[in-house]
C-alpha cells in the first residue's frame, strides 16, 4: 500500500502521471490542513520521526480477517447495476475524453464493500456508491480540453456529480 501526498503548487522537478498510472491509485482524498489543535502537536512534536518510533496497529493475520470480512459484504445486483451505468456513463459524456476504465469500476465496487464494513454494516448502500464516485474517479477520468485546459480535479468533479443526477439511483 502507498500513501502518497501532492503539491498541486509547485511541480518542478515532478512530472504528472500519465493517466494509466494514476489509474493504480484506489482514491484521491483531499485531507486539507490540519485543525489547530492538531497542528499544534505537529510543532510540538518537531518534525522528526524515527522507524525506531512506528509501532504495528494490527498483525498480518488481522488484516488478512478485515480483508475477508470486507469481500462478504453483499452488493445487490440492482446496486452493481448502479455503478455499470455511472462507470458507463463517464465513458460517453461529452465533456469527458477518458472514461473510467474497468479498473476503476473494481475500486468502486471494493471501496463500497469497505466503506459499509467500516460502518458496522455487511450490506452496500447507493448512498454508499454515491460518496465514493468522487475520491475513487475523479482522478482517473479525463476532461475535454474545451471544458478546462488542464487536468482539473475540479472540473472532473463538477462532471462526476453532473452524471450522478442523471443516473437513477436503485431504491
Amino acid at each position: 500500500m502507498v500513501i502518497a501526498t501532492q503539491n498541486p503548487v509547485e511541480h518542478y522537478g515532478t512530472y504528472p502521471l500519465p493517466e494509466s498510472q494514476l489509474d493504480r491509485f484506489l482514491m484521491r482524498i483531499r485531507i486539507g490542513y490540519p485543525d489547530a489543535i492538531a497542528e499544534r502537536q505537529i510543532l510540538r512534536q518537531g518534525g522528526t520521526s524515527s522507524a525506531d518510533s512506528v509501532r504495528a496497529i494490527i498483525s498480518g493475520d488481522e488484516l488478512v480477517v478485515l480483508q475477508d470480512a470486507v469481500s462478504q459484504v453483499r452488493v445487490d445486483e440492482s446496486l452493481v447495476d448502479y455503478m455499470l451505468a455511472v462507470v458507463e456513463r463517464t465513458r460517453t459524456h461529452e465533456s469527458l475524453s477518458m472514461g473510467v476504465s474497468p479498473r476503476g469500476a473494481q475500486a468502486l465496487y471494493r471501496v463500497t464493500q469497505a466503506m459499509a464494513a467500516v460502518e458496522g454494516r455487511d450490506y452496500a448502500t447507493p448512498d454508499d456508491v454515491k460518496r465514493l464516485v468522487l475520491p475513487v474517479f475523479a482522478h482517473r477520468v479525463v476532461v475535454n480540453t474545451r471544458v478546462a485546459l488542464t487536468r482539473s480535479t475540479e472540473a472532473a468533479e463538477r462532471v462526476l456529480g453532473e452524471i450522478l443526477t442523471l443516473v437513477d439511483v436503485p431504491l
